[in-house]
């Protein structure tokens, strides 16, 4: 084992995939000689050089649709998109050659690419560098969709991303780069636990909490102070996101009979609505309560200076928690009163509705 922070751990996993098969190539904006705006590819172009570690032009859409024509020559292709918000541009290349070009096919042509992108907020960045753009990916049948929370899932994750025949798109927080972590760089990948697995992170009893990414971290510190009120939460980080490992998600729910999701993409048609529907259609004879969301605003994202009041915090998804146990929350003054939100409650609870 050894003590990487997760954006070393990106990094091995490029080097070891490059290393053992030479048709997969990394491509993407000042990411060979500088290394990346996160220095994620850093010394890759030295090693394995600049036909392999490709500087491109910044135009997403010309790199995407670069990586398909490689992976129809049976190239591997591993495409940085530089940040979040840049992915848009590639947005026709992916929904309409890299998700369809199998299935058009008729199985007779493979898309292997890995589509990186640094994600979500937490790093008090510019406009269209904190995005949490998810969901139309998870929309969008032909993609597997990962979202990685430690760098043993980064390192893992990523190299089972490359290997894999299908298209992936790996979304690797940015808050979390610079966290440290045990990692075993000798794993082998027929021994671990395959992509789309949701991992039990904290068992509990009394309420299943589902989460991904930056946000595991956030409801392991939610489940240790729900513990000091006496009460057991399960955390479950999904690590895939399409598809999601409904088989270890309905056991805990139908062990717990209560759920809360959180994330921090924005909440109407979000990744929580589509799992709170299906949670809701496979163990609605074990719900106790109605499930809980607890979700960025329904607003772009906001400056820096505010992004403290979009991203789910402890004290948010503790009050989702409160509302599913049936104790004192923060609508509770509403409901002694006969009152509701007025549909208003991304605004008046938090994202929790």
């Amino acid at each position: 084992m050894t003590q990487l922070t997760m954006a070393k751990a990106i990094n091995e996993g490029l080097r070891r995939a490059m290393a053992d098969d030479p048709k997969v190539l990394v491509m993407g904006e000042d990411i060979g000689k500088l290394g990346g705006v996160f220095r994620i590819t850093d010394g890759l172009q030295n090693e394995f050089g600049a036909q392999r570690v490709v500087d491109t032009p910044l135009a997403e859409s010309g790199i995407m649709g670069t990586a398909v024509g490689l992976a129809m020559r049976g190239y591997r292709p591993v495409v940085e998109i530089q940040f979040d918000g840049f992915v848009y541009p590639a947005f026709d290349q992916i929904v309409c050659q890299v998700a369809k070009l199998h299935y058009r096919t008729r199985g007779n042509v493979q898309m292997p690419i890995t589509i990186r992108i640094p994600w979500a907020g937490g790093v008090g960045a510019a406009e269209h560098h904190s995005e949490s753009p998810e969901a139309y990916f998870v929309h969008t049948s032909g993609l597997r969709v990962i979202a990685v929370s430690n760098p043993q899932d980064a390192y893992v994750m990523l190299r089972q991303a490359i290997a894999s025949n299908d298209p992936v798109v790996y979304f690797e927080p940015k808050k979390l780069y610079h966290t440290k972590g045990e990692v075993d760089l000798d794993v082998d990948l027929a021994d671990a636990p395959p992509m789309g697995l949701a991992r039990v992170v904290r068992e509990g009893s009394d309420v299943t909490l589902l989460t991904y990414g930056s946000q595991v971290a956030t409801a392991m510190d939610a489940a240790t102070a729900a513990e000091d009120d006496g009460v057991s939460i399960e955390v479950i980080d999904l690590r895939s996101i399409s598809p999601v490992d409904y088989r270890t998600v309905t056991a805990s729910v139908r062990k717990t009979g209560r759920v809360v999701v959180t994330h921090e993409a924005a909440r109407e048609a979000g990744v929580g609505a589509e799992l709170v529907a299906s949670v809701t259609e496979r163990c609605f004879n074990y719900l106790e309560a109605a499930p809980q969301r607890v979700t960025g605003h329904d607003i772009p994202y906001p400056p820096a200076k505010l992004e403290k009041h979009f991203i789910p915090d402890l004290d948010r998804i503790l009050d989702a928690v409160d509302r599913v146990m049936d104790r004192p929350n923060s609508m509770s003054a509403f409901e002694e009163l006969g009152m509701s939100d007025g549909g208003r409650g991304s605004s008046m609870t938090g994202g929790v509705l």
